[in-house]
C-alpha cells in the first residue's frame, strides 16, 4: 500500500513537472498575454481554461470547414452547369459555321457563274493596275500629277475583295492613266511644285520636267524625285550641264542642248555617276601632301623656265645688236668677249685665243644658269609621283585588310586617288622637259654666236700677223 501511494505520489510529481514544463513553454510563447501560475491550483485552472478555449476553436474550425465544403460543392455544380452550357453553345456555333461555309460556297459558285468570262478580264485588269501603280510611284510625271497610284491601289483592293465589281468609269480611268503616262514621257512641261532645299527647307518653285528623264528648276538646278517629294540635289553635275539646264528652263521655243539622264525613270544612276565624279580640284586634293609638293615644284620650274627664257631673249637681242655694231659694248656677252680683242690688239695669236676662250667660259655659266635645275626637276617629278602612288596603294591595301574587299567602288576610289600623284608627276615632268629644251636651245644659240665670233677674231688676227 505504501508502495502504491509512493507510486501515485511520483506520478503526481511527474504530472506536476509536465504541467510545469507546459506552463513554462506557454509562458515563453505568450508571457505578455497571461500571468504565470503561482500555485498548482492556478496551473490546473489555466490548463482547464486552455482546453475549453481549444475546444471552442476546434468547433469553430469544424463549422467553417463544413461551410466551405458546402460552398465548394455549390461551385462545382455551377461549373458543371457552365460547362454543359458552353458545350451546347460550341455545338450550336459549329453547326452555324458549317451552314455558313455551305452558304459561302454556294455564293462563290453563284458569283463565278454570274461573272463568267469577266473573271479573266478582271484578273488582267488587276495585274495591269498593279504594274501601272508601280510605274507611277517612281514616274517623274507624278511630280505634276500626284496621288494617281492611290486610285489604282483602291481599285486593286476593291477587285481583290470579290464582293463588289469595278464600275465602267473606274475601268476607263485605268486606261486613261495608262495613256496619260505614255504621253507624258515625251512632254516638256513647266509647272509649280514644292521643292526641298539642301538645307531641309521647303519652298514653291517653278520647275521644268523633261519627259520621264529629269526635272530641273528655272535656275538650272537638277532635282531628285523620291517618295513623292522633289528635292534639289546637294551637288550639281559639273561642266556644261547646269548651263544647258538654265538655258532650257528660260527658253520658250526652239531646239536646245540638254544633258538627259536616260536612267532617270529608274533612279538616275547615270546622273549620280556624273555628280560623284571628282572635279579637277578634288582630284588634285586627292594627291595629298606629296601632290602639293609636286605642284609646288612644277610651279617653281615653270617660273624659272619663263624667267630664263625672258633673260635669254633680252641677252639674245643685245647680242644681235652687238653683231651690227663696230664697237664692243660690255652690256652683253658678245661685247665683253670682243672687248678683250679691242683692249689687246697687238697680242700674239695663241695668247689671244686663250684670252677669248677664257671670256667665253666666263659667259657660259651665266647663260646656262637654271638649266641643270630644270633637268633635275624633270627627272625628280615622276619619282615623287611614284612615291605618292606607292604610299596611296599601301593605305588602300591596309583599308582592304581591315574592312575587306566587299565594296569594289571604295577600293577603286582608293586606287584612283593613289594614281593622282603619278599623273601630277608626269604633268610636271613633261612640260619641264619641253621648257628645258627651249631654254637650252636659246642658250646654245648665244654660245654658238660667241664661239663663232671668237673663232673669226682669231682667224683675222692670225692673218694680220702673217701679213705683217
Amino acid at each position: 500500500m505504501f508502495i502504491n501511494r509512493f507510486k501515485v505520489s511520483l506520478l503526481a510529481v511527474a504530472g506536476v513537472a509536465a504541467l510545469s514544463a507546459n506552463l513554462a513553454v506557454a509562458q515563453q510563447e505568450g508571457a505578455a498575454a497571461e500571468p504565470s501560475a503561482q500555485s498548482l491550483e492556478q496551473l490546473l485552472q489555466f490548463v482547464k481554461k486552455g482546453q475549453v478555449t481549444e475546444a471552442r476553436e476546434n468547433q469553430a474550425r469544424e463549422s467553417r470547414f463544413s461551410k466551405d465544403k458546402a460552398n465548394q460543392a455549390a461551385e462545382l455544380r455551377k461549373a458543371e452547369a457552365e460547362r454543359t452550357r458552353q458545350e451546347q453553345l460550341s455545338e450550336q456555333l459549329e453547326n452555324t459555321f458549317e451552314e455558313n461555309e455551305l452558304l459561302i460556297t454556294a455564293k462563290q459558285a453563284q458569283l463565278r457563274e454570274k461573272l463568267g468570262t469577266l473573271a479573266e478580264l478582271f484578273g488582267h485588269l488587276t495585274a495591269a493596275s498593279g504594274d501601272l501603280a508601280s510605274n507611277i510611284e517612281v514616274s517623274l510625271a507624278s511630280t505634276q500629277y500626284p496621288d494617281r497610284e492611290l486610285f489604282l491601289k483602291d481599285l486593286i483592293a476593291k477587285m481583290g475583295g470579290a464582293d463588289t465589281l469595278p464600275s465602267v468609269e473606274e475601268i476607263e480611268r485605268v486606261w486613261f492613266e495608262l495613256l496619260r503616262e505614255v504621253r507624258e514621257t515625251g512632254e516638256v512641261v513647266k509647272f509649280t511644285a514644292e521643292v526641298a532645299t539642301p538645307a531641309g527647307e521647303r519652298e514653291q518653285r517653278e520647275v521644268l520636267r523633261i519627259g520621264a528623264f529629269n526635272v530641273i528648276d528655272t535656275n538650272g538646278n537638277y532635282l531628285n524625285f523620291e517618295n513623292g517629294t522633289l528635292s534639289e540635289l546637294p551637288r550639281q553635275p559639273s561642266g556644261n550641264y547646269t548651263g544647258w539646264a538654265s538655258d532650257l528652263a528660260s527658253a520658250t521655243s526652239g531646239l536646245h542642248t540638254f544633258g538627259i539622264d536616260p536612267t532617270g525613270p529608274t533612279g538616275g544612276s547615270f546622273l549620280a555617276a556624273i555628280i560623284d565624279t571628282p572635279t579637277l580640284e578634288e582630284r588634285w586634293h586627292q594627291g595629298g601632301y606629296i601632290g602639293y609638293a609636286i605642284t609646288a615644284v612644277g610651279i617653281f620650274a615653270f617660273i624659272l623656265a619663263i624667267y630664263r627664257m625672258l633673260v635669254l631673249s633680252v641677252v639674245g637681242a643685245k647680242v644681235s645688236s652687238q653683231l651690227k655694231s663696230e664697237k664692243a659694248n660690255d652690256n652683253n656677252p658678245l661685247g665683253r668677249v670682243l672687248k678683250i680683242h679691242e683692249d689687246n690688239p697687238k697680242m700674239d695669236t695663241e695668247t689671244l685665243e686663250l684670252k677669248l676662250s677664257e671670256g667665253v667660259l666666263k659667259e657660259t655659266p651665266k647663260l646656262e644658269s637654271g638649266l641643270t635645275l630644270l633637268k633635275i626637276i624633270a627627272a625628280v617629278a615622276p619619282l615623287m609621283g611614284l612615291l605618292g602612288t606607292v604610299t596611296g596603294m599601301i593605305i588602300t591595301f591596309q583599308a582592304i585588310t581591315i574592312f575587306g574587299a566587299g565594296d569594289p567602288k571604295a577600293m577603286a576610289g582608293g586606287i584612283s586617288g593613289a594614281l593622282v600623284t603619278t599623273v601630277l608627276g608626269l604633268l610636271v615632268a613633261i612640260p619641264t622637259v619641253l621648257l628645258h629644251t627651249v631654254v637650252n636651245g636659246r642658250c646654245q644659240s648665244i654660245i654658238h654666236v660667241l664661239d663663232e665670233q671668237t673663232t673669226g677674231i682669231i682667224a683675222e688676227h692670225t692673218e694680220a700677223n702673217l701679213r705683217s
